[in-house]
């Protein structure tokens, strides 16, 4: 079994922590191997990854833990996970806990978005959901961890509903329902950010960055501005798709005769770091290892 640090440890290796998010498990050897302190898994990047398919509610809790399970077996960072809404009623929340902590993620974030329909990325959120369900929700996720080591953080998506000031009234009751930390996704303006961390100040904040979607500050920044995490949900990702798509155009292109085949400069090199990221050599060892003598 992999010693893996708590999230609470990670949190003070690294003020503020800074988290990409993993798609696949190949995705999250490499932010280990980068020199990150945590893994975030996003549910819409691992939903693209595994099924190709967008965040819109089509998940349920058994998709997640596969994926889950697959990145957490590849790294032994601590990791932050989507909850989404929890995939049902309280039941459902208290099932979600209870296989999450026996996974091994670390924290979880729950959203007050409505499930029926749910929208991707932040700040386009059609409906968010009254807020003595969620309460309940987030009241009975705190009580079903067994320990505090698993942190659970509430999600607000009203920002674009009801503005700085109805989000930040939100996450004040979340907090007294027992939760850890709260995250108010999508907000756009830097002095706006500047209030909701002094407002919640001394509580676990997190905040998001997206590449264009102002505003774009550095982690420095935000954490003087009270966040304790800043997390980077499409940065990888996007990169990813981009040099796939690249490649493949540049195949297809040398297919059809329209152009030559850029190579790779050092592939030699390119496919050592390959077989280091996968530890081929680790793998090959166990036949010397076990080999009768």
């Amino acid at each position: 079994m992999k010693r893996r640090a708590t999230f609470r440890q990670a949190a003070e290796m690294e003020k503020p922590l800074v988290t990409p998010a993993a798609h696949d498990a190949f995705t999250a050897r490499m932010i280990e191997r980068a020199g990150f302190k945590a893994v975030a898994i996003g549910g819409s990047t691992m939903l693209a990854a595994r099924h190709a398919l967008p965040d819109l509610g089509l998940a349920a809790l058994g998709e997640m833990l596969g994926g889950a399970k697959d990145i957490l077996d590849a790294t032994s960072l601590p990791v932050i996970m989507d909850g989404d809404d929890g995939y049902g009623d309280v039941k459902s929340v208290v099932r979600l806990i209870r296989a999450y902590e026996d996974l091994g993620v670390g924290a979880v974030v729950l959203e007050d978005q409505v499930r029926e329909v749910k929208q991707s990325g932040n700040n386009n959120a059609r409906s968010v959901a009254p807020v003595e369900s969620i309460a309940q929700k987030l009241r009975a996720a705190v009580a079903t961890r067994d320990s505090r080591d698993m942190m659970i953080i509430a999600r607000c998506d009203a920002y674009g509903l009801e503005g700085v000031d109805g989000a930040m009234g939100r996450c004040e009751k979340y907090l007294k329902a027992g939760v850890d930390g709260v995250f108010i996704p999508g907000v756009r303006k830097a002095e706006e950010l500047a209030r909701v961390g002094a407002a919640f100040r001394g509580n676990y904040q997190l905040v998001d960055m997206v590449e264009g979607k102002p505003p774009w500050l550095k982690p420095s920044e935000l954490f003087d501005m009270g966040f304790n995490q800043v997390v980077y949900p499409a940065h990888v990702m996007l990169r990813a798709m981009t040099a796939i798509e690249q490649a493949l155009k540049g195949l297809r292109d040398f297919a059809m005769g329209h152009a030559p085949l850029a190579l790779l400069p050092d592939v030699d090199a390119t496919r050592a770091t390959f077989r280091d990221v996968v530890r081929e050599q680790a793998w090959v060892g166990y036949e010397s290892r076990f080999k009768q003598s």
